[in-house]
Order: structure tokens, then sequence, then C-alpha cells
């Protein structure tokens, strides 16, 4: 199916925005709900920004739909748990608006619009040990999605990454990860998978690609037919070059770079940016990583369009940039696969390998760093660390052959697929033995030897006194249930496999400073007229901390929707 003529740019409307991801569509939809007549711009020729390649998890504490299924949860205790994650870096602003918006917003779209929800009740809060975390309900998820509901949009909205799909093209959800690690130990699961494939397989004969949209697409997906369904405009291919302002100073439109070159558009009530943040912004990367300054490597999972673009437009006016978050970004610890034509690309070790069972992450040195169970974004600052200390540019993890093939490692995914290109590319090392193992690393064999033999022994007995590696639901959460005492835990024995691992990320968290309204402040704390900001584009309501799945989404489609409001009103 051939993709859509869409009209020119016009010259004006009621407000511009400027990203496709969650955050962007969000607040088009609801300044068009209060009243006002949008456009969205986006500088990629696909829409959905790294919303539709993400995990989708939406995290809102009090949400009405985990309410609506009998789950209680208390505002008080999620503002204490936020404020214990963020330290003296606490937004109380921002992190109230955001605890009293987004219920209603989340409610707003589950309702009014095609973006359908689910709550998990079971999902625990990455510190689950910290006062105020819980075990479930704050986490939804976006119902699967038809994507042939969008007709031929379907193929200017950004298709999933190659790495993350089976035969070609099929990308798994939750419950299809769940079904198909144990497809060949249930009958269950393994009907559940051969529907999955057959569907695939009738889509990519009939549509040319998938068509079942899951996690982040899922959101995306459902969020376009929205748009699409209000006459919303959405114009990939172009490019914000700089804001426009009046006598006075306020914002009232762009100028953009299209396919026909540049070209203005006025927008009465203001300019929302929501580009994305500044993932690929090599010079400001560099000067707010502090190991990227450091020397150390790092690879972004974010779309290569996240260049910082609407967030240099709006210093370009005077808006202010907030720098002093710990972590600048949301990390993953990322391995590498190579490219045919010799460069390499990213992939993330977010939930599906660390925490099993038969895995352990060791530096050049031979030691263990860090509790493997921890979040991505935990794991990674302790990666950091030791890369630091040692002097080193990357780390391992290792796994064993029971853990190889029933969970897989990284991209060399599990049994039934197949493993060989990988030890053939060089991307998965392989041995019989710790210490042929070690050799081909370049980990030091005496201490690596040790490491294994100590942690084994303790492993035997569901114990990791080093790092308490499965001491937390959310750790035991992420483990192999069916694995005894501890679902995180135990002794790892030959062959062993081995993938290089490097600090990642899958989006920033320093951006603009804003209000609890999303309008966007300046150097001296003043508010800059007609310019709004959400999404990766502000900084972090989390001020660099990662409390749970889905702080991001939360925060991205909440304040869309108060901006929303905002314009508007």
């Amino acid at each position: 199916m051939p993709k859509p003529d869409l009209p020119d740019l016009p010259d004006t409307c009621d407000l511009l925005v400027v990203g496709s991801g969650a955050a962007g569509m969000a607040a088009a939809i609801s300044a068009h709900h209060h009243g006002l007549k949008p456009v969205i711009v986006e500088k990629s020729e696909f829409f959905g920004g790294s919303t539709a390649v993400s995990g989708g998890a939406i995290w809102v504490p009090c949400n009405p739909i985990a309410a609506a299924a009998g789950m209680t949860d208390d505002r008080e205790a999620a503002r204490a748990y936020i404020r214990g994650e963020t330290g003296n870096r606490f937004n109380a602003e921002l992190v109230d608006a955001f605890l009293d918006k987004s219920p209603e917003a989340i409610g707003f779209f589950h309702e009014r619009t095609a973006l359908k929800m689910a709550h998990r009740a079971l999902s625990p809060d990455y510190h689950s040990d910290a006062p105020g975390a819980t075990e479930g309900g704050r986490a939804l998820d976006a119902l699967d999605y038809d994507g042939r509901r969008l007709g031929a949009d379907l193929y200017r909205m950004r298709p999933p990454i190659a790495d993350f799909t089976i035969l070609g093209g099929m990308p798994l959800g939750r419950p299809d990860i769940f079904h198909f690690l144990r497809m060949t130990r249930s009958v269950k699961s393994a009907a559940y998978a051969t529907g999955a494939v057959l569907r695939y397989f009738r889509d990519r004969l009939t549509w040319g690609r998938n068509t079942r949209l899951v996690m982040g697409a899922a959101v995306s997906g459902r969020l376009a037919e929205t748009v699409f369904a209000r006459n919303i405009p959405l114009f990939t291919g172009h490019e914000l070059v700089r804001l426009l302002q009046d006598e006075s100073g306020r914002v009232v439109g762009a100028e953009l770079k299209g396919p026909r070159g540049v070209c203005r558009i006025a927008a009465h009530r203001g300019v929302v940016l929501a580009a994305g943040g500044y993932p690929h912004d090599a010079a400001r990367r560099a000067q707010s990583f502090e190991h990227v300054r450091r020397g150390l490597p790092h690879y972004s999972m974010s779309p290569v369009s996240g260049t910082g673009g609407g967030i240099a437009a709006a210093e370009a006016v005077g808006a202010a940039f907030v720098d002093t978050n710990p972590n600048a970004g949301f990390w993953t610890p990322v391995s590498l696969l190579r490219n045919a034509d010799g460069s390499v690309r990213p992939f993330p070790h977010l939930f599906l390998d660390r925490a099993k069972p038969g895995v352990i992450a060791v530096g050049h040195d031979g030691r263990r760093f860090v509790n493997e169970a921890s979040s991505y974004h935990d794991f990674v600052q302790g990666l950091i660390a030791k890369l630091l200390a040692d002097g080193e540019k990357s780390a391992w993890l290792v796994a064993d052959h029971r853990a190889m093939r029933r969970y897989g490692l990284g991209a060399a995914h599990a049994f039934p697929a197949r493993i060989g290109r990988h030890v053939a590319s060089g991307y998965l090392k392989r041995d019989a033995t710790l210490e042929g193992l070690a050799r081909q690393c370049g980990i030091d064999v005496a201490t690596f030897r040790q490491t294994v033999a100590l942690f084994n022994e303790a492993a035997a007995r569901g114990e990791d006194p080093a790092f308490g590696k499965g001491s937390t639901s959310y750790q035991r959460y992420l483990g192999d249930g069916e694995n005894r005492p501890n679902p995180c835990l135990r002794p790892l024995e030959g062959p062993f496999y081995a993938v290089e691992i490097y600090p990642g990320d899958i989006g920033t968290s320093m951006g603009l400073d804003i209000t609890a309204k999303g309008e966007v402040r300046d150097s001296r704390g003043r508010t800059i007229p007609g310019l709004y900001a959400c999404g990766n584009d502000i900084n972090s309501v989390m001020s660099g901390a990662y409390p749970g799945p889905g702080i991001t989404l939360g925060p991205a489609l909440t304040f869309g929707y108060v901006i929303g409001q905002s314009a508007a009103a």
C-alpha cells in the first residue's frame, strides 16, 4: 500500500507541535479536545519518535485503570518514593503537577481516545524495598493494536528495530516473550507461539510488514489513530530551524525545513517542543555525560533524529537548560552488533538476561562489580564507575549454556533460535572452560576463576553476599520463578558464553526548565510566552532518577495533556 499524499504545510495554526512521539501527539490531541486547531511536524520521515520503539510502559501512581480493578495506591506514598529517589534535586512543582494531573490525563486518553490501556497487577517499582514503592498497579500498557486501522499511514509510522524482532520483522510483546521462551516446554505456549507466527506471515503476505503493534508501537499507533480521526495534520520530514517571536518576545510560530525548502508557519497560541531530547547531539552529549567527557564510549538506542534541535531552538530565544541531574540520561547497558559495512549498532540489555540465574557481569579484571538484577539504569551507574576506576572501555556479561539456551544473551536469542552466526561474527564468545573464555575476552584468568567459584558456592544456597542479586521483589520479578530457592541465582556450569557490554541510553534526562503548566522558563525563571515543552525536551520530572517502568511516558502523556489545556486557556 503506498504512503498517503499529504497537503502542503498550512501558513497558520493555533498550536504548532514539534515532535510526534507520545508527548507531541498527546499535546495535539489535548489541544484539539480543548478547542484548538493544532499541527504536528516531525523531523524524521517516520512519526512515533522513540515511543514507537520503546517498551511502552506508562508509570502513573493512583491511575484510574488500576483503581477500577480494585487496586489501591496513595499519592503521598508515591510522592515520598519520588522524593527518596531524587534526593536534593526533588522538583516539588513538577512532581506535584504530575501526581495531581496524571490520573486525569490517563482517564482522558483511556476514555476519550483510542489509547486503551491495562494495568500491571504485578510490576514492582525499581526500588521495591524503598519507602512508598508498590508491587504493582502504577505501570500501564497500551493494549495490542491492529495497525491496519491506520491504513496507508501505517507505513509512515516508525517501524520496529530489526534486532528486536524475530523471523525478519515480528516484534514480541510481553505475553509473547513469556510464551516463546516456554514453547518447547508447554503445549499452551507452543499453540500461542504458532498462532502468533501464522498471523505474522499472513501480514507479511498482505501488508508487507507486521500489523500487530505491541508495547511502544501500540502506544504510538493508538495515539496516531486519534490524531488522524480528529483530522490533526501530521507532517513528517519537517525539521525545526528556529522559533519566531513578535516584538514583545512572544513565540508566534516557527521556521521549518521541509521537502520543498524552508517555510514558515504562524502559531497563534504558541509552539510545543516535544522533539525527543538530545541523545544524538554529539557536542551536548560530550558536555553533559561525564563518562563521555572522561573518554568512555557511549551508544544510544534512541532514533538518530534526536539531535536536540528543539532544545537548541529554545535556547536561542533565551530558554534555560537544566544541567544539574546526577544522570544526564536514562541508562541501559548495550552490546554491539556489526553491520555489513563494518560499523556497529547497539543492542540493549534491559530485562531479559541480566537478572536470570546462571548470568553474571565481570570487568576485564575478572571481578563482579554490580548487582546484575538491578534496573538497567542502576546497572550502568555501576558499570560506569567500574570502567572509570579500571581505565577500561567495556565489561562482560557471562552466561552458562543452560542460561544461554533458556533465556538468551543479548541479541543471541534463546532456543530454538540459532546462535552460530553470533559466534562466527565474534559478538558471542563461547568456550568449554572458564579459562578459555577468559583468554578470548581478555579477562584475568585467575581472578575470573576465583570469582565464579565464590559466586557458585553462595548461589547454590540462593545467596549473593557480595551484591545481593535477587534480594528484592523487583529483582525476583525479573528472574526465573521456576528456579529455587532464588529466582535470580544458581551456580554457573560450562560451557560458557560472554558478550561485551558498554554504557548506553534510551533517552536523555536533562532538558528545558518548565512550569507546572508546561511553559518554558528563561534563565531568570520567567516564562517565555507562547513556548511550551514536554517529553524528553524537558528536564525529567524525576531529575535524572529512574523509579519504575514508564517514568518517561507517564510524564510525557501528562504534560502533553496539561499543555493542551494551558494553550487553550
